[in-house]
């Protein structure tokens, strides 16, 4: 299989060559001895030089200034970046400098992997930095970085194209290092979290993602086939039922980081793929659980942000308890002065049309509430807000309401307009809990590709007797979102799911495009002097030039009176 190279690319893969050639594995397999970071020395050298005589550090080249005999490149490890001070003849003690001269300056390229050993020491200009004694090539780079230049305050080229950046997240986290933070703090939260339910005394699980009955909500599931059982299977969408099952056994508490699928639509605040954590602790019930949720994601701010304030877009969000509490019904009374309250289907179905919002006759009472609060109401609920006692019809795993059998012991946790939680005292009657199923494959016959399977071995499980128990979902990328401001789901997926990527078309390029281009490379050169050197006549020159940048492959800079065109 052939593979079309750039120019760039196949230079480096000369150099790659090079390095070969003088005797150097570009991919050894030694371990190197770090004992430092840059923000180790950045923080701790001017307090604590002794430590820094003899250091090893390790990262990649991210850029250079070539200066003769010497040279300095700045390093990039997982903490940051420092600058390496790198002298021909303390690199190369010896007669022989082409470890300096050949492979430093000619066969070492940005964005290349290397190991370096020497001493922490203060420029003249006050930067700390590393001195080189020894440089290790461990990782040849054979495609350039997207190199981000700044000129009189201006930024150029920054890899900032939201599609490129999601496609390829690990250029997107060498180059915006900065994005990295989300990251961390996505970790941060889920250890905050596992902290929480651990002093509380409950346990970590895990349950099966392929299951023969997708149950515990109300999606569209991926469907796959077991081949040896010759039986449909599908990913699941929730792993309510399962975690049930473990209460029914006798734990009194359990949760479980729970990766879910399901076939549905992708925006900014949906991915097919996604992360719940759900918990079920037995003799408690909603009341209970919306206290517990409280202080849970009081805790889990704290320890993400060291704050419980955050911002977000155009909001400051508090999450110090306690939150207020707004019944459903109440909600879509005050933001629509209809009340659903003893309302039949065709009558909530005729009320959201007049308001305007797109509805059918597959829907069922449950879903059409579920749209006008989410059309009418949601948008209104900023700061965190539980909103109670849904309607049964929307509920079907919830315990129906001690004093309203009409409603249930159910509450989301409202942020910005947008779920982030979902809670229920749980049905535990399986009965109750037949009939509901029995409901939903009605609304299935309907139309309605969202409702809930019947699941036999949950009902056959809840006949054994579960205990009065209460379970709380998070959404922990929206979760995230919100601790990191940031409105895009896939701003917080290292790799969320993207639509099949275009090949992109050959680029044809004429004679005159190409004697331009074979005189350019990723560092800024003075235009007239590759005017010059290309022979092009003034008109050649500036259609070629013109036309290698509507196709995207240079860039003409303006700093002062000067100009410099550069490959991308």
């Amino acid at each position: 299989m052939s593979i079309a190279l750039s120019e760039q690319e196949l230079q480096r893969r000369q150099n790659l060559q090079g390095i070969i050639d003088l005797g150097i594995n570009p991919f050894p397999a030694d371990e190197f001895k770090v004992n430092v970071t840059a923000a180790d020395i950045l923080e701790n050298y001017e307090r604590d030089k002794i430590n820094y005589k003899h250091i090893l550090i390790a990262g990649r080249i991210m850029s250079r200034r070539i200066m003769g005999n010497a040279s300095f490149i700045e390093l990039q490890d997982t903490t940051g970046r420092i600058q390496v001070y790198v002298k021909r003849d303390d690199l190369c003690p010896g007669e022989d400098k082409s470890l300096y001269n050949t492979l430093f300056k000619k066969l070492l390229d940005i964005g290349d992997i290397i190991g370096i050993e020497g001493f922490v020491f203060t420029t003249q200009s006050g930067e700390i930095s590393v001195h080189a004694e020894k440089l290790t090539v461990l990782t040849k780079s054979l495609r350039p970085l997207p190199v981000v230049k700044e000129a009189e305050g201006k930024t150029f080229d920054a890899f900032t194209d939201p599609e490129q950046r999601y496609r390829m997240r690990y250029v997107d986290l060498i180059v915006n290092a900065q994005n990295k933070e989300t990251f961390i703090k996505r970790t941060k939260l889920y250890i905050a979290m596992r902290q929480f339910f651990n002093d509380a005394g409950y346990m970590e699980v895990e349950t099966p993602v392929l299951q023969a009955i997708p149950g515990g909500a109300a999606a569209r599931p991926f469907i796959t086939h077991h081949n040896a059982l010759d039986i449909p299977l599908y990913l699941r969408i929730a792993n309510e039922l399962y975690l049930k099952r473990l209460i029914v056994g006798g734990f009194d508490g359990v949760y479980e980081f729970s990766k879910n699928f399901r076939n549905e639509g992708m925006d900014r605040t949906h991915n097919p793929e996604f992360t719940v954590m759900e918990i079920y602790v037995a003799y408690k019930d909603y009341n209970w659980m919306m206290d517990f949720t409280e202080r849970l994601l009081e805790h889990c701010a704290q320890q993400v942000n060291g704050n419980t304030k955050t911002v977000f877009g155009e909001h400051q969000i508090d999450f110090k308890a306690p939150y207020p509490r707004v019944t459903m019904t109440d909600a879509i009374k005050q933001f629509t002065g209809f009340d659903i309250t003893g309302k039949t289907e065709d009558e909530i179905r005729t009320a959201a049309k007049e308001m305007g919002i797109d509805v059918n006759d597959t829907m069922g009472k449950g879903k059409l509430i579920d749209e006008i609060f989410g059309e009418k109401c949601e948008g209104n609920f900023i700061q965190p807000t539980f909103i109670t006692d849904y309607p049964v019809e929307m509920s079907p795993l919830t315990k129906k309401h001690r004093n309203n059998p009409e409603l249930t012991e159910r509450f989301e946790l409202m942020i910005c307009g947008k779920e982030v939680a979902n809670a229920y005292s749980e049905l535990n009657d399986p009965i109750d809990q037949r009939e509901r199923f029995e409901e939903q494959l009605r609304l299935s016959e309907k139309g309605d590709d969202e409702a809930m399977f019947i699941d036999q071995d949950f009902l056959r499980a809840l006949e054994y007797g579960m205990p009065p128990t209460s379970g709380l979902g998070i959404g922990m990328d929206r979760l995230i979102m919100f601790l990191t401001n940031n409105a895009s789901i896939q701003e917080v997926l290292f790799f969320p799911q993207m639509r099949p990527e275009k090949k992109e078309a050959t680029i044809e390029l004429g004679p005159d495009e190409k004697a331009v281009l074979n005189l350019l490379s990723e560092d800024q050169k003075p235009l007239g002097e590759i005017k010059e050197q290309s022979g092009l006549s003034g008109k050649k020159w500036d259609n070629a030039t013109k036309s290698l940048r509507q196709k995207d492959l240079i860039d003409i800079i303006i700093e002062g009176d000067n100009k410099y065109i550069t490959k991308k």
